[in-house]
């Protein structure tokens, strides 16, 4: 059952705050990663790539964490628990939307090195539990 995300955490959602996902190792240990994100509603999407550690966890194993963690706050937080569904499609043009969002610039042209990436994926989390002050 997802639960919705409240009005502050939607704002600083809309900023470009960094998040940090986790996701479950095959052998059962943590991996995070820090990502870009936007909300889509009351879900949390973000891009990877295919062969990416946390693609391939989460493909294994939905289950995830994001932590956002504002600068400008850093004693706020929030944990966001749920789900994630992948999808290849849409994925460059995710990919494009948030590197503008933080960067200013299509992706291709704040990381020129990024021609040779692996099919995009977008991952979609939608929120199951929500824990901290933000």
């Amino acid at each position: 059952m997802s639960v919705p995300l409240p009005d502050a955490l939607k704002s600083k959602l809309d900023e470009p705050v960094f998040v940090v996902v986790g996701t479950v190792q095959p052998d059962g240990s943590p991996q995070m990663s820090p990502v870009w994100v936007k909300r889509d509603g009351d879900d949390i999407v973000f891009s990877t790539t295919v062969d990416r550690r946390k693609c391939k966890n989460l493909t294994r194993d939905p289950r995830v964490t994001v932590l956002l963690q504002p600068f400008d706050t850093p004693y706020l937080y929030a944990e966001i628990r749920g789900t994630a569904e992948l999808t290849t499609e849409g994925g460059h043009e995710l990919i494009d939307e948030l590197s503008l969002k933080y960067t200013g610039k299509k992706y291709a042209e704040f990381n020129p090195a990024s021609a040779g990436d692996a099919q995009r994926v977008v991952v979609r989390i939608r929120p199951q539990k929500i824990v901290g002050g933000i």
